[in-house]
């Protein structure tokens, strides 16, 4: 299984080196795929076995993009995965799906690993089937689905950060529908918890997770990848 962290605006760069350390000595017996998406002020070149990947990047080497950093400031430290499509990258600061369709091409082009979220708000959610199946159809114009580097997570964007989740027949079924438009590991994100992780890590089709908030304490992340263990040797 994965298991990964989106970080978010959280952790100095101290914070996460203390964060990379404790959870380095909880994945050495592990046989998950860990992955963590530090702050941008923190990427590293941590001691870890753990991936680290970068929560953003602009689709260029490197250039004039006030506030962005490119593909020269992730090679400084060996960074090969990118996270694509984040719900709040696309309703809070406004990325297009051309835009993130560009941003795909461009890091699929670098070999990069890219965990690729897609999701509707709640009024779509609570319109017709139909309706939500379309509106995630369309996060995938521009995508190449059968990319072979290629994560897709699942992200309810009403679910996410509210404590909210969907019903674990809800999972199912969106995720059986995702696994039509590609074979890439399928992961679930969205008020991830401790309290509900080992039964979403159950779901048909759900091949991982990625956790924000909760994952902000790292003894809670290293508990969740304890779960995913326990459950490879049901």
């Amino acid at each position: 299984m994965i298991i990964a962290a989106n970080l978010k605006t959280n952790l100095t760069r101290s914070a996460t080196h203390d964060y990379m350390k404790e959870l380095q000595r909880c994945v050495q017996n592990s046989t998950q795929e860990v992955i963590v998406f530090p702050a941008t002020s923190s990427l590293d070149c941590y001691d870890t076995t753990v991936t680290i990947g970068a929560q953003n990047a602009y689709p260029v080497e490197k250039g004039a993009f006030t506030g962005e950093i490119g593909l020269e400031h992730l090679q400084e430290f060996k960074i090969k995965t990118i996270l694509i499509g984040h719900s709040e990258r696309r309703h809070i600061l406004g990325e297009s799906q051309e835009f993130i369709a560009k941003k795909f091409h461009y890091f699929k082009e670098q070999g990069f690993r890219i965990v690729y979220c897609v999701g509707e708000p709640l009024e779509i959610r609570e319109s017709s089937k139909d309706e939500m199946l379309t509106y995630i159809h369309k996060q995938f114009e521009g995508i190449d689905t059968e990319y072979n580097n290629l994560i897709i997570a699942y992200e309810p964007v009403w679910a996410i950060g509210t404590g909210k989740v969907p019903t674990f027949e809800d999972i199912r079924e969106i995720h059986s529908e995702l696994k039509k438009k590609s074979s890439a590991p399928l992961l679930y994100g969205g008020s991830v918890k401790v309290n509900n992780v080992k039964d979403i890590l159950q779901v048909e089709n759900v091949d991982g997770v990625l956790v924000g908030s909760a994952a902000l304490y790292v003894d809670h992340f290293c508990t969740m990848i304890g779960y995913a263990d326990e459950l490879e040797h049901i």
